[in-house]
């Protein structure tokens, strides 16, 4: 099963989006995995920071997708820190 990023976004409360982005970039940016990243999905983080959209809702799920897929335990770590365990919960079951 594919996991809806955007759908898992819908679920991450408004007021912790910024926090929780500026997070998500900081591990994509640090990543010692950078060669796990397709460049689909590098171009699209970087449009979205160009237009300044990685608040958005589209912009946080390539974000979430690009953190998960380069750290996924700081991701962990960083939802269950925010008190977002559920939605790490759902990424685990899927």
């Amino acid at each position: 099963m594919v996991l809806d990023y955007r759908k898992l976004v819908t679920k991450i409360p408004v007021e912790k989006r910024e926090i929780f982005s500026e997070k998500l970039v900081d591990f994509i940016l640090t990543s010692k995995n950078d060669e796990k990243m397709p460049n689909q999905l590098a171009n699209a983080m970087l449009y979205h920071w160009q237009h300044d959209l990685l608040k958005s809702e589209s912009g946080m799920a390539v974000l979430l997708e690009s953190a998960l897929l380069l750290e996924p335990e700081k991701t962990f770590s960083a939802l269950d820190e925010l008190q977002m365990a559920n939605i790490t919960r759902q990424i685990k079951r899927q």
